[in-house]
C-alpha cells in the first residue's frame, strides 16, 4: 500500500471512530430560524424540491460531498453512494484522485459512472498539486476516469500544514487555476475542505474563471483534528489541536459570497447534518448543499442505510417548504422565511 493509500485508509478510520468534529465553532446555521406558516395552502405531496445545477437536473438539492477512494473499503463506500445517488438523482463528488493518478490500478475504486450514468458527478484533485508536477494532463485523466461533469480543485492549506510531509507550496496557484479553467472542457469548481472561503477569495477565484464555489465552511469535520490523530510526533499533534477550530462558519461564507456574487453557482457544505440545515443554507443563498460525514457513516454500514438517510433528508427539506408555505426551492429563496436571531 502506498503512502497515499495508507493516508486514505487512515482518514476513513479516524472520521468514523474518533471525535474529529468542530466543538468551539459551529456552522452558524443555528443563528437562523424559519418563520412557521400554520396555514401553508399547499398539498405536501405536490412540493417540488428538484433543481438544476451546472445545467444538469437534480432530484433534490443534495451533493454527496467528496470523501474517499483508493482502497477496497473506499471502493465499497463509493459504490454504495453512487447507487443511491442514481436512484434519487443527487450530485456526487469523489475523494482526491491523486492516488489513482499515482497508482492507476486503484482507478476502479473511483469509477462509479457505470452505477450512476445520469448524475452530476465531480472529479477531484488538490489544487496544490499544480505546484507538484500536476498539470492539464493529470486533470484530464481524473476527469476521464469518471466521465465527470466538472472538476473540483480543493484547497486545504491548514490540512497540509499539519499533515506529515504535507505539500505547502501554494505560490502562484491562482494563475495556474485560471489556466486550467481556460483549457479544461468542463467547469472547474473550487472548494475548501472545512475551513471556509471568504468573499474576497471567492471574488479572486471567480475572476480567474472558476465556474462554481463550494464554501466548505467550518463547523463539521476538522481536518486539523484528523491530521492530529495521524501525527508522527507531539509537535504535529499539538499543532493540529491548536488549529482544531480554525475557519469561517459555513453560514457566514454563504451570505458573504452571495453578497458579492449574486449569480454564481454556490454549494453550501461544512457541518450540515440534516435537511433542516440544508434548507437554511438554501434560503441563505446556496443552490445545492453538500454533506459528507452523515453519508460516510451510512455508507460504511450499508446501501440500505444510505437510502434511508436520503429519504430522511428529502423528507426534512420537503417539510421545511411545507411549513413555510413554499412549493419550490426558488420560492423558498425569495420568501424571506428565514430570520436571523438576535
Amino acid at each position: 500500500m502506498t503512502d497515499t493509500q495508507t493516508r486514505k485508509a487512515d482518514h476513513i478510520r479516524i472520521c468514523l471512530d474518533e471525535d474529529v468534529q468542530f466543538h468551539g465553532v459551529t456552522n452558524g446555521l443555528e443563528r437562523y430560524r424559519f418563520t412557521h406558516c400554520c396555514l401553508p395552502e399547499l398539498n405536501r405531496s405536490e412540493i417540488d424540491i428538484s433543481t438544476t445545477f451546472l445545467g444538469k437536473r437534480m432530484g433534490a438539492p443534495l451533493l454527496i460531498s467528496s470523501m474517499t477512494g483508493g482502497t477496497e473499503q473506499a471502493k465499497t463506500i463509493n459504490f454504495r453512494l453512487a447507487e443511491i445517488a442514481q436512484t434519487y438523482k443527487l450530485a456526487m463528488g469523489v475523494g482526491s484522485q491523486r492516488v489513482a493518478v499515482e497508482k492507476p490500478d486503484v482507478s476502479d475504486t473511483f469509477a462509479v459512472r457505470s452505477l450512476a450514468p445520469d448524475i452530476l458527478l465531480f472529479a477531484n484533485l488538490g489544487a496544490v498539486q499544480l505546484n507538484y508536477t500536476y498539470g492539464l494532463d493529470e486533470c484530464l485523466r481524473a476527469v476521464d476516469l469518471l466521465t465527470a461533469d466538472a472538476l473540483i480543485l480543493h484547497l486545504n492549506p491548514l490540512q497540509e500544514c499539519i499533515q506529515p510531509k504535507g505539500d505547502t507550496d501554494f505560490r502562484g496557484l491562482l494563475d495556474k487555476i485560471s489556466l486550467l479553467c481556460n483549457k479544461l472542457p468542463i467547469p472547474v469548481i473550487v472548494k475548501e475542505v472545512g475551513n471556509g472561503i471568504s468573499a474576497a477569495m471567492a471574488q479572486k477565484l471567480l475572476d480567474a474563471g472558476v465556474s462554481a464555489i463550494d464554501v466548505a465552511g467550518a463547523g463539521g469535520t476538522s481536518w486539523a483534528k484528523v491530521e492530529s490523530e495521524r501525527a508522527l510526533n507531539p509537535h504535529q499533534r499539538r499543532l493540529g489541536l491548536t488549529f482544531a477550530n480554525w475557519g469561517l462558519p459555513t453560514a457566514e461564507c454563504i451570505t458573504s459570497i452571495r453578497d458579492i456574487a449574486p449569480n454564481v453557482p454556490l454549494i453550501a457544505s461544512g457541518g450540515l447534518r440534516n435537511g433542516l440545515e440544508a434548507a437554511k443554507a438554501i434560503a441563505l443563498g446556496a443552490d445545492i448543499t453538500g454533506l459528507a460525514w452523515p453519508f460516510l457513516q451510512a455508507a460504511a454500514e450499508s446501501t440500505e442505510a444510505v437510502d434511508a438517510l436520503v429519504q430522511l433528508l428529502i423528507a426534512e427539506i420537503t417539510t421545511v417548504l411545507f411549513c413555510t408555505g413554499n412549493a419550490t426551492l426558488s420560492q423558498l429563496k425569495q420568501s424571506n422565511a428565514l430570520q436571523k436571531l438576535g
